[in-house]
């Protein structure tokens, strides 16, 4: 497993507070993993509910339609790699 960055984590923890992941910690979130599909199971109404949570924390807007959105959905090192370069 690919160790997190302080970034990583900060956006792991994101995800386990928006989701109410009950059963996982920020720390076991790989950051290469896939966030939808077989890896960690995410699905659209998630997607939903982590650009709320990075829009109120970040002040990033996600748009489903915007190009490169899907990418940065992928895991969750490219979601922290998004946020970063786009607050």
């Amino acid at each position: 497993m690919s160790r997190q960055t302080e970034s990583e984590n900060k956006m792991a923890q994101l995800l386990v507070d928006a989701l109410n992941l009950e059963d996982m910690e920020a720390e076991d979130i790989n950051p290469e993993e896939q966030l939808f599909g077989d890896g960690l199971g995410l699905d659209s109404i998630d997607a939903l509910e982590i650009s709320l949570a990075i829009s109120k924390e970040y002040g990033v807007q996600i748009k489903a339609e915007d190009e490169g959105t899907r990418e940065a959905f992928a895991t969750l090192r490219s979601l922290t790699a998004f946020v970063e370069k786009n607050k």
